[in-house]
């Protein structure tokens, strides 16, 4: 559905898009991640047409985006990061206008508007002036502006950014029953939605492309890819030593004391299990041994991994 190839992007002496090349086969929900500043905007402002490149080639369900752009846009719903809408219009009236200029008439511009109104709950409010709504509402009727032309590929910026916990699970309910039927794009920074929705994810970083992959398996790859934490009795600089000479342990953090007992996090390397050692240091030592569990890597983590600058 999308192919990227060798794309970049420069604003004077500035790089914001470095080379990147990736693909999105049809029927994926993919998950767009980056840090403020790393590219994502302006590679989605070049793949729907608003920025051309600098060099590079990218092309939506096999047309060329620079060389048909016509062709390409008709293949995509965008939902910018701020959904430009007018808001002295009516929600039917506004759909109404944007079915049309993106060519419908008579009886398939009204299908398509009972459509999309169903698809994203906006039947209560269709005759509602814009400006009168609440904020998710206002990304519905901009998710409902990007489906309206039947489009095969949606591309959603941030598309829950500002709204509040109820509003982004409305609006994640609704991209995940959109996922049934349409290959999807989501840029966003929010990791939760990330991990409920996308099946692969594409994290970009200074402009270039960091890793591209399912969640699942960024997570087994990451070389701190699991934590165990434990609560032992003894003293704290002693065991931290012996917790640190264990095979795979790459770095142990000690807490402060509670009820007498030390709390310590030891990171371990992907796909190692250090609890058995762990618990044999504890007996051979005698030092009494209250609680051991492993904590899994989560997206989260693996994001910082990725991006952090130190």
């Amino acid at each position: 559905m999308i192919e990227i190839d060798h794309l970049t992007k420069r604003f004077s002496r500035h790089t914001a898009v470095d080379d990147i090349s990736f693909e999105v086969g049809s029927g994926q929900v993919v998950g767009f991640l980056g840090p403020n500043g790393a590219g994502k905007t302006t590679t989605l402002r070049m793949l729907t047409g608003y920025l051309p490149p600098s060099s590079g080639f990218a092309s939506v369900d096999g047309h060329d985006v620079f060389r048909d752009p016509l062709g390409a846009r008709r293949k995509i719903g965008y939902l910018p990061e701020s959904v430009p809408l007018y808001l002295d219009m009516r929600v039917r009236e506004y759909l109404t206008f944007r079915g049309q200029i993106k060519g419908l008439r008579g009886r398939g511009l009204k299908r398509r508007l009972d459509e999309v109104l169903d698809q994203c709950g906006l039947q209560n409010v269709h005759r509602k002036m814009i400006k009168t709504l609440s904020k998710g509402y206002r990304q519905r009727v901009g998710i409902a502006d990007a489906l309206i032309h039947e489009p095969p590929l949606l591309i959603l910026d941030e598309p829950t950014n500002g709204l509040d916990p109820n509003q982004i699970r409305s609006i994640r309910k609704l991209i995940t029953r959109l996922g049934k039927k349409h290959t999807i794009l989501v840029s966003t920074h929010i990791l939760s939605e990330v991990a409920q929705l996308c099946n692969q994810i594409i994290i970009i970083d200074g402009g270039r492309i960091k890793a591209a992959d399912t969640p699942a398996n960024l997570v087994g790859q990451m070389r701190v890819a699991g934590r165990v934490t434990a609560e032992i009795k003894g003293p704290a600089e002693e065991i931290g030593a012996a917790l640190q000479e264990l095979k795979a342990v790459k770095k142990v953090s000690h807490e402060l004391a509670k009820d007498g007992w030390e709390h310590f996090s030891i990171f371990v390397e992907s796909s190692t299990d250090a609890r058995e050692r762990i618990a044999n240091l504890a007996r051979d030592k005698k030092w009494p041994l209250r609680s051991l569990s492993r904590h899994e890597a989560t997206l989260e983590e693996v994001f910082v991994e990725l991006t952090r600058k130190d």
